[in-house]
């Protein structure tokens, strides 16, 4: 019998979901997050880069226009008015201590209780490659929402220790725990992605609303035998 996905903790209000690259929240997540916002909760966006080569017919300093305000739109469909960026480098991004104190400061900043990222394993689902920036910055925002309540770890930040993040919750893991039923989150969720029009429009011939409707309702159908039938966000999450 398939082990059945627990549904997210309810009892928290302020989120920050920190991923590599805009559209990453876009796959699928943003749907929960419509979810979220529509309960009253607070969720920020902290993505590392600006997407700059992301796009191979814009040369760079173009497409990191492009994407940061396709990232915006689609952040405001789903009720997220704060985007921030940290300008490391599209497709180089090194996991290590800078990446760690840069987001270390960012979770201090915003005070979350509940921290969000991406798939930071070798792999999807053991089946394609993850990339680089994935892995580098999952990895370091679990690292990070650690270093952020420590005082003695990066004491010169702006703001203070901040030991309320209660859990970090990953995105797009292999090996899911938890889910949010996304029913009445799913039609923000595509419409989110379609913002990415010029990104997608790149990848494939696709129109972009078919392409995004189909993926996030692969996606989220996928779950749902494990989730009461529901169409569903999944999440591996992690007690800190």
């Amino acid at each position: 019998m398939t082990e059945q996905l627990q549904p997210m903790p309810e009892d928290w209000q302020r989120a920050l979901a920190i991923v590599a690259h805009p559209d990453d929240l876009e796959y699928g997540c943003a749907s929960a997050v419509a979810v979220w916002t529509a309960q009253g909760r607070e969720v920020v966006y902290v993505i590392a880069t600006r997407g700059e080569a992301g796009i191979d017919t814009l040369e760079p300093a173009k497409s990191a226009q492009v994407r940061e305000q396709e990232e915006r739109a689609s952040a405001a469909v789903v009720g997220v008015s704060a985007v921030e960026f940290l300008d490391h480098p599209d497709g180089v991004i090194e996991y290590g201590v800078p990446l760690r104190r840069d987001i270390a400061a960012v979770i201090r900043r915003h005070k979350p209780d509940l921290v969000i990222t991406l798939n930071p394993e070798d792999t999807w689902g053991g089946v394609s490659w993850n990339t680089p920036d994935h892995r580098a910055v999952g990895r370091a925002v679990l690292d990070a929402a650690a270093d952020a309540g420590n005082r003695w770890i990066f004491p010169d930040t702006e703001a203070p220790a901040w030991q309320g993040v209660r859990w970090v919750a990953v995105a797009g893991s292999s090996e899911p725990t938890h889910a949010v039923d996304v029913t009445d989150g799913l039609d923000l969720g595509v419409q989110s992605l379609v913002e990415h029009r010029a990104y997608i429009e790149a990848l494939t011939d696709e129109a972009p609303e078919v392409y995004a409707r189909g993926l996030i309702e692969r996606f989220t159908g996928g779950a749902a035998p494990r989730f009461g039938g529901r169409p569903a966000v999944t999440f591996r999450l992690f007690s800190m």
